[in-house]
């Protein structure tokens, strides 16, 4: 297998970083170049440090005992037994919780208890919790728990949960809340029965329908996925009175403290959230997930204690939502689109989770990038008996640009366009509006699209009808808003009298090189080596605030902040040195640490000892960024920056078995301006390679009465290297447009949008048959062909 390549398109020479005429010199230029990654060492040498890692003196390791029932009512819990087990320090029901605590956590909705209060409503769902000297002591205790339960009725996907005789499971509403929206977007809570929310967005005038040639009405299904990252979920928790230590594997750890203060009643100032290196997320480990479990426990028994989850637990806390699409659309004769409806159904599982802000994602985002009439989206959170889904890579994009591209190819070919053309004719332009009131589209769409094309001949495919294997090609762009809705970023810049730079951010380091990019931003601007700035531990005491890492807005929104704060500091630095050398500070520049004027070096040091008597001295300024609130924008903020997915794919089909083998993949994403291009790379070959495992592989398996048939690594299907395309080519664009720093955009999931859409759309271009349904399995290819050569024999 030939390895992946990677293209950097455009210069990426440095700014000049100056406060007057003159510029840095050239060998300190540090962003655009693929600098190694600061963690590198630490993490290929086994010296980085992870929460598994975490050992205090006297710490207890928890274990939950799991509802082997989909849908329950609890009639007892018999204790007891467990209680008195060899090194069992706490035994903790529903009934032990603390009555002052509020035991419910959710973003905007707080329905999941710490553990079940009266009723369970998965496979998975935590019953009670057991803190033991060891986990072995932990795991025996939970063995001698007995609980009796009555069966309920069972959901176990979107249609039993919306079905008219399903069983509610929730008999009355949890709290909940629903944020400002701006124009055309609304939502509710509980709208229906076992719909937690409801998500509407419309504009244009509904009578374009009327006024179309063609009106075509298309179903997609979408698969569930596990987030499959390699550390666990895990805390360690260390409560003293009312002061509360948490270690956590955690991406948003501002807004966990915030969950916490208001479930245990305490202030925010008396938890202290510390986030080591963190092995992977993709979106799971937002929130609360095992941290509230580890502080019960550790107030309870007064000693540290470790709750870490096995990786099949990982497969029942948090999941990628599945969905199913009903998309209609009206279009013109000559491919021009007018106007589209849909209803998206998302499988929220137990739990609300952060179903309600990947509804509003989803439904804001299933037009895609092209201009419409008039829109029209309701995207509802169904509430079924499978383990609670969140927040997963791309965000309700991978949903909605699978249905979405899907459809506008079926469209270009049923009125015999090429798929190619139609897109062109459509794709919104550089500087469009995405919607009424929005941001506008900030990528030449047509530029990237071509270069995809290209780099697979899609112009020059041909089709051999001959045997039994058949070849086609197909194009997709994915379509997602970046950088969060409504999302701050806090950030300082601290410069020692020596020249050194100390970087403190809230920005969590969960494999995406995020400690390297920021200090290149703030390197650049100081004009100093990349060494000579660190990175500081997260630490929610000293760190300024962060709303979390999410929404590939590392560069985008929290990139800005810190600008600002390097910026603010070197203008401080300058005035300083100015009033110092009785110059203007226009006249000087800041590079390597020192003060540079007419040719000569001035060390901060030697300044700041004349004027305040020694070195102790630290020049630091404080950064902030927020996109501006506007209630025109549908989300009550426009996007900061919009991140996209090229992709085409050329397949191979097996018409007599099914079997679909991917010749060529190609994804490109554009980066603005690449602050790092190697660890660009990193991140678009790995979103390429999670969307061919949702593409071909990836699936959780419930049976009908709600249990999961492959919550393990080995019966869960995820990509092998074998299945890599021979031909893998990822495309790093820096068209420049980006709003952050240096023309930078957000990266990382933008090329898993186009990847199942692609393929499918190749699949269809070998053997004229649509899959629409994930993932692409031979089964489901015969089906189709089957189907197929059905439906042309019925045909008089």
């Amino acid at each position: 297998m030939n390895p992946p390549q990677s293209m950097a398109l455009e210069g990426t020479e440095s700014l000049v970083v100056q406060a007057g005429a003159g510029a840095v010199a050239p060998d300190l230029q540090v962003v655009g170049r693929s600098a190694p990654r600061k963690d590198a060492r630490d993490k290929v040498t086994g010296r980085a440090q992870y929460t598994t890692d975490i050992v205090l003196p006297g710490m207890l390791h928890a274990k939950v005992l799991r509802s082997a029932r989909a849908h329950a009512r609890i009639v007892a819990i018999d204790a007891g037994a467990a209680r008195q087990a060899p090194g069992v320090h706490r035994v903790v029901t529903g009934a032990d919780i603390p009555s002052h605590m509020v035991p419910y956590y959710g973003y905007f909705i707080k329905d999941q208890p710490i553990v079940a209060l009266d009723k369970v409503r998965y496979v998975g769902d935590i019953v009670c919790a057991v803190a033991a000297e060891t986990e072995a002591a932990a795991i025996a205790a939970l063995r001698l728990v007995r609980v009796t339960y009555e069966d309920l009725p069972v959901a176990a996907g979107i249609e039993q949960a919306l079905a008219d005789d399903a069983c509610a499971l929730f008999d009355e509403a949890p709290m909940g809340v629903v944020p400002a929206y701006g124009d055309g977007a609304s939502a509710q809570l509980r709208p229906r029965k076992n719909v937690c929310y409801q998500f509407d967005y419309r504009t244009g005038d509904a009578t374009a329908f009327a006024r179309c040639d063609h009106v075509f009405e298309d179903e997609f299904r979408f698969s569930r996925m596990t987030h499959y990252h390699l550390e666990p979920f895990v805390s360690v928790a260390d409560v003293r009175g009312d002061a509360v230590q948490l270690w956590t594997s955690c991406q948003n750890p501002f807004p966990l403290r915030k969950e916490l203060a208001r479930m245990f009643k305490l202030p925010e100032n008396r938890i202290t959230v510390n986030v080591p290196f963190v092995g992977g997320g993709f979106g799971a480990k937002n929130n609360v997930k095992t941290e509230a479990v580890s502080v019960l426990l550790s107030l309870l028994t007064g000693r540290p204690v470790r709750f870490c989850l096995t990786m099949e637990e990982g497969f029942l806390t948090n999941t990628q939502h599945a969905a199913i699409l009903r998309l209609k659309t009206g279009v013109m004769a000559d491919g021009r689109l007018v106007a589209r409806q849909s209803e998206i159904l998302l499988d929220a599982g137990a739990y609300s989770d952060g179903s309600p802000l990947v509804a509003e994602k989803a439904g804001y985002r299933i037009p895609g990038p092209y201009r419409w009439e008039h829109i029209d989206t309701a995207c509802l959170c169904v509430m079924t008996n499978t383990a609670p889904a969140g927040p997963f890579r791309g965000f309700g994009g991978t949903q909605t640009s699978w249905a979405s591209e899907s459809q506008i190819d079926m469209i270009a070919r049923r009125l015999g366009i090429d798929p190619y053309d139609l897109r062109m004719r459509n794709l919104l332009r550089l500087g469009d509006p995405f919607v009424p009131g929005e941001s506008g589209i900030d990528s030449d769409l047509r530029e990237g699209l071509d270069l995809v094309c290209k780099e697979i001949g899609y112009h020059e495919r041909s089709h051999d009808s001959t045997g039994t294997v058949r070849r086609g090609m197909g194009i997709s762009i994915g379509f997602k808003d970046g950088g969060g809705v409504n999302k701050p970023a806090q950030a300082r810049v601290k410069v020692s009298t020596s020249g050194d730079v100390f970087l403190q951010c809230g920005t969590v380091e969960i494999g995406q090189g995020a400690r390297t990019a920021l200090s290149q931003i703030t390197a650049e601007i100081l004009g100093v080596p990349l060494d000579k700035v660190s990175y500081a531990p997260i630490n929610t005491d000293y760190l300024p605030f962060d709303q979390g890492t999410n929404a590939s807005s590392g560069i985008a929104v929290m990139g800005q902040a810190i600008a600002r704060a390097a910026h603010g500091v070197r203008d401080q630095i300058l005035a300083f040195a100015a009033a110092q050398l009785g110059v203007e500070a226009g006249a000087l520049q800041l590079g390597n640490g020192v003060v540079l004027h007419a040719g000569k070096a001035h060390p901060l040091a030697p300044m700041v000892m004349r004027h305040y008597g020694g070195t102790g001295f630290e020049f630091s300024s404080d950064g902030f960024f927020k996109a501006p609130g506007d209630h025109h924008a549908p989300l009550e903020a426009p996007c900061v920056f919009w991140e996209i997915g090229w992709g085409a794919a050329e397949v191979a089909v097996d018409t007599a078995t099914g079997q679909v083998k991917v010749l060529k993949l190609v994804a490109s994403g554009d980066a603005g301006r690449a602050i790092n291009p190697l660890m660009i790379k990193g991140q678009e070959d790995g979103a390429a390679v999670m969307g061919l495992g949702q593409t071909l592989f990836e699936q959780m398996i419930y049976d009908d009465q709600g249990r999961l048939r492959n919550a393990d690594p080995l019966t869960y299907r995820v990509p092998l290297a074998e299945d890599l395309p021979h031909d893998f080519v990822t495309i790093t664009q820096e068209q420049g447009h980006g709003p952050g720093p240096f023309g930078a955009k957000g990266a990382g999931e933008g090329t898993i949008l186009p990847i199942a859409s692609a393929v499918a759309n190749a699949i269809h271009d070998a053997i004229g048959v649509r899959i629409t349904t994930l993932p692409i399995t031979p089964v489901r290819v015969l089906e189709a062909l089957t189907s197929s050569a059905t439906n042309l024999e019925s045909v008089p």
